[in-house]
């Protein structure tokens, strides 16, 4: 019996409570992740730095407001938070829009969009999609689409129909934008199962972003909104 709950224990999980925080369990790794951009302002990649210490378990902040961010103070009590989950419960594919390429096939989610700008450089996810018959853009658009933190954007090979995933450590990284001059959202990566409020589980996925400044009308999910408040986890 020691051995399954234990098993249970360590198996991470994100759980979203109601008008509160996230608490995250199973000893997940949480570091930085900051967005390169090159001299045009479009984001090339990620740089990981700022290592959190490893916790089997913490609580991280959801209303934005917390002295002690990334993780949760109370402030979420004080100030009467309303955390309230709109999110599709559809799955993925089912909410996506597709677009096929003579040698890649591009499914969307809108809604899921993190501002993480990797789909823009080179004409753009789209343009490059269309254009999957050349090796270089070919390239291109899986990078852009593995690089979208949020996984709003999934390519997938026309003819096999396998779907183009990176391979992406179980983790928790917390989204800077320098060039934006803001903080992102929380990024889940490898497959951590995101858990509603109401007991009930969200689809499991290879990366998604959860809303960290208390703004998103899409929660718990990111919509964007923090670029638009101008949100900070220094403040």
């Amino acid at each position: 019996m020691s051995d399954q709950n234990n098993k249970i224990k360590n198996t991470p999980l994100i759980r979203v409570t109601k008008n509160g925080p996230y608490l995250v369990s199973g000893n997940v790794p949480m570091a930085k992740q900051t967005i390169i951009t090159n001299d045009e302002g479009y984001s090339l990649s990620w740089a990981e730095g700022v290592y959190y210490p490893e916790r089997e378990e913490y609580a991280l902040c959801r209303c934005g407001h917390s002295a002690r961010k990334p993780y949760c103070d109370g402030t979420h009590e004080e100030m009467g938070f309303i955390g309230r989950e709109t999110a599709n419960r559809q799955a993925y594919l089912d909410q996506a829009q597709r677009l096929k390429g003579p040698d890649l096939v591009l499914t969307d989610v809108e809604s899921l969009c993190a501002s993480g700008r990797f789909c823009d450089r080179a004409g753009g996810t789209w343009k490059l999609t269309k254009d999957s018959a050349n090796p270089l853009s070919r390239e291109t658009a899986i990078q852009e689409a593995c690089d979208c933190p949020s996984g709003r954007l999934v390519v997938w090979d026309q003819k096999t129909g396998e779907e183009i995933e990176p391979e992406l450590p179980v983790s928790i990284g917390l989204i800077e934008d320098p060039h934006a001059g803001v903080s992102g959202p929380i990024w889940a990566r490898g497959g951590i199962p995101v858990e509603a409020s109401d007991g009930s589980r969200y689809e499991i996925r290879n990366r998604v972003t959860l809303c960290r400044c208390g703004k998103s009308e899409n929660k718990p999910f990111c919509d964007t909104t923090h670029v638009a408040i101008g949100f900070s986890d220094e403040e």
